[in-house]
């Protein structure tokens, strides 16, 4: 594992996947952890496309590309190609580390170079993507991420959750994959003004995030605490998944931020597009709230 630190911020984070392992200020951690294996996708780094693809299939200059099934019992390829990479460390001084790793194959037709730099400061962690098109054709992406974040030491059902989000994206529940166009949140999928989890069942694909002062901003508040996880506006889309059975939490919510939504390979919608020697760069983070 690979760890950085500063003052009494600790964050580790696993060179298979890149992934965050933890992050902790003073002891009290503002993400789920795990022991060995990363359980549902806790910390994940989502490249070339975040979510998911239907069938596996899409299309680029009107051939068909074909992606690993990565999620047998809907048919469908998931979180992109990273995951299971082992990246290589650029630099990685006391506070900071940056990793790369390429993207070729598997059904995917231009070669890439993504990158990740996780830094520590006194404002929180800042986690910054690049994609570069290394390539000799035009490619479109996605990027996103799987944290977990937790409100300090308090409970997921005593933690409320605000969102960006405007709109809810409405899919087919048995294959998760999009069966109409994103609508305006009302009603239970509303947290536009913060609401207690307790009860909440969410795995569900939000968008419209709109910055405030330049940055999105979705929040969870507790008694013990709380946390903001920050994007640049690129990722206009969010994920939130409140699984009951994480390891040795329990209830836990999954907070991801994504430049676009499910399936966007086949949409199109909000993809991002790299010409040949290009680069896009983005970031999001996670700033704890007392």
């Amino acid at each position: 594992m690979l760890e950085i630190a500063h003052g009494a911020a600790r964050a580790v984070i696993a060179p298979e996947g890149a992934g965050l392992k933890s992050y902790e200020v003073g002891g009290v951690p503002y993400v789920e952890t795990y022991d060995d294996e990363p359980p549902m996708g806790s910390g994940a780094v989502l490249v070339p496309w975040p979510n998911r693809v239907a069938g596996g299939r899409w299309v680029l200059d009107g051939e068909e590309q074909r992606l690993e099934i990565g999620e047998p019992a809907r048919g469908n390829a998931i979180h992109g190609l990273v995951r299971r990479a082992i990246w290589g460390t650029v630099e990685h001084t006391g506070s900071l580390i940056s990793l790369e790793t390429p993207v070729a194959g598997l059904g995917w037709p231009v070669e890439l170079r993504t990158t990740i730099t996780y830094a520590l400061d006194d404002n929180g962690l800042t986690v910054s993507h690049g994609v570069t098109n290394v390539g000799d054709k035009r490619t479109p992406f996605g990027v996103g991420t799987h944290p977990y974040p937790r409100a300090g030491a308090s409970l997921t059902d005593e933690t409320s959750l605000s969102l960006a989000a405007t709109t809810v994206l409405p899919v087919d529940p048995q294959t998760m994959i999009p069966n109409g166009p994103a609508v305006p949140v009302e009603g239970d999928y509303d947290f536009r003004v913060a609401r207690l989890l307790e009860g909440v069942r969410l795995d569900t694909a939000f968008g419209g995030c709109e910055p405030v002062d330049g940055l999105v901003r979705h929040v969870l508040k507790g008694p013990a605490g709380g946390v903001e996880v920050w994007a640049d506006p690129d990722f206009k889309w969010v994920q939130v998944y409140t699984p009951d059975n994480f390891p040795g939490r329990g209830r836990a919510v999954a907070i991801e931020p994504m430049t676009c939504p499910p399936d966007a390979l086949n949409s199109g919608i909000d993809l991002l597009w790299l010409e040949p020697g290009d680069s896009w760069a983005g970031r999001w983070g996670l700033r704890p709230l007392s």
